[in-house]
């Protein structure tokens, strides 16, 4: 299998540090499924090109397989892995230009951080010419798809599943080396190891910054790992929280988000929230925190990074959210230390819980809204009344600024799991009762940029017992 990288950049030759491989020298790679070589058809100021060649073993993809089932079938060993784009290609991707996926060139940095022209060629890509521009498309690549015949002897057999592709676009190296190491065996659907949780990592390593904003991202998802489908939540979880979306697999966010972006911003709405949030925090001295339907554990992992916060009390009506939490804050592998401060368990914020009471402050982050209002005086008399933390910091959308929001169809909530979504006066209405009921101040701050007209997209209420906000 082989694919080629052409810039026309000028000097079209510092591809070689980009790559860090010298064009004018031929290297060689021992992998696992067989031999990899990196070599320049040609290498000018005007224009370089850089080819991948990977050499299949066939006998090393079943080398070690017991059994009389499927590694005992000529199929193992006649097949297309050692002439099509798949994982085996995409895993020399990543042990032959380690580096450059990365993005880090000592020798030329400002190249490296620099859209330059690109053509990449996989001449067997499998997949087909619509899939194929389904997923590079919205990656800002322009996409030319020949479908290859089954057979050139034999032109009435049709065509095969299989494109010789060009792709054509101003783009960084390293996002373009990640758009193939991620999408080549997601086009095969066929992966030539074992897939773990280890392969989420992988996914969000190569794809966070684009693969969260793609239109098939579940496709994309569930494809590169393998269709298992406890490893494809998992990852849909993690990049829903880049996306500012919450999970549908997590119990109390039970259909998909209806808003997936805020329109023009630098920095994802989920992370403005949190770094808020934290802000705040630092402000209070808090040194034991709970973080109340703390979902999937994003404020969690920024609680443990901050060294002055002694104590960490994370809960979720969710056990399956908290089972994804466990996941994603690799409970098993933390220190006994890091472990010690925190607790993490299941607990309904309308019920009096008294592992909740004694903390310095607790957060509420987007959680008011998923609660039917019957029940928000139950949330408010377990929160206020018997936790009774020195102070409460609660997040919900604004209402008013939902009109900002493209996709989001009028008179729709955000999520179709939020009971109600309040205006700015409605959450002060509410914010000053609770303040006047269980003896707190509360003052209002607003979570990213502040619109003159219809206000932040998200409000946060910081509440502090016996004492002025």
């Amino acid at each position: 299998m082989f694919l080629t990288v052409t810039t026309t950049h000028r000097p079209a030759s510092d591809l070689g540090f980009l790559l860090h491989k010298h064009p004018g020298r031929v290297q060689s790679f021992a992998l696992s499924a067989g031999q990899a070589h990196v070599f320049y058809p040609e290498a000018s100021d005007e224009q370089c090109t850089a080819a991948l060649l990977m050499e299949v073993d066939p006998v090393a993809l079943v080398r070690g397989k017991t059994g009389a089932g499927d590694g005992f079938t000529l199929g193992q060993y006649v097949n297309d892995r050692p002439y099509a784009a798949s994982s085996l290609l995409s895993v020399a991707l990543k042990e032959v230009f380690r580096t450059a996926l990365t993005g880090r060139c000592k020798a030329r940095p400002e190249l490296a951080a620099s859209p330059i022209p690109l053509e990449i060629r996989v001449p067997a890509c499998p997949g087909g010419a619509d899939l194929v521009r389904r997923l590079f498309e919205p990656l800002g690549w322009a996409v030319e798809a020949t479908a290859l015949p089954l057979d050139p002897q034999f032109p009435q057999w049709g065509e095969s599943r299989y494109s010789d592709l060009r792709l054509t676009g101003e783009l960084r190296l390293a996002d373009a080396l990640n758009h193939l190491y991620v999408l080549l065996p997601v086009l095969d659907n066929a992966k030539h190891y074992w897939v773990s949780e280890d392969e989420i990592d992988k996914l969000i390593r190569a794809g966070g910054n684009w693969l969260a904003a793609h239109p098939d991202k579940e496709l994309i998802t569930r494809r590169y790992l393998a269709h298992r489908r406890t490893l494809t939540a998992a990852a849909l979880t993690r990049l829903a929280e880049v996306d500012d979306a919450e999970p549908e697999e997590i119990d109390n966010a039970l259909a998909a988000p209806v808003v997936l972006d805020e329109p023009d911003r630098p920095v994802p709405l989920a992370q403005q929230r949190r770094g808020t949030i934290m802000a705040v925090l630092r402000s209070l001295d808090a040194h034991t925190v709970g973080d109340f339907g703390c979902g999937e554990g994003a404020l969690v992992r920024d609680l443990l990074a901050e060294r002055s916060v002694e104590r960490i009390v994370a809960t979720d009506v969710s056990a399956h959210a908290l089972q994804v939490a466990a996941r994603k804050l690799r409970l098993e592998r933390m220190s006994e230390r890091e472990r010690a401060r925190l607790e993490l368990f299941q607990s309904s914020l309308t019920y009096r819980d008294d592992r909740l009471a004694g903390l310095d402050a607790a957060v509420l982050m987007e959680v008011v809204e998923h609660v039917d209002p019957p029940r928000l005086e139950a949330l408010e008399r377990t929160v206020f009344r018997f936790a009774a933390p020195r102070a409460v910091v609660v997040t919900t959308p604004n209402r008013e600024y939902n009109v900002r929001f493209e996709s989001l169809p009028a008179g729709k909530l955000r999520h179709r799991d939020h009971r109600f979504e309040w205006t700015r006066a409605e959450f002060r209405a509410w914010t000053d009762r609770v303040a006047s009921s269980y003896g707190y101040a509360v003052r209002m701050l607003p979570v990213g940029a502040d619109d003159p007209e219809v206000g932040p997209a998200t409000q946060l209420a910081l509440f502090t017992k016996g004492g002025e906000a």
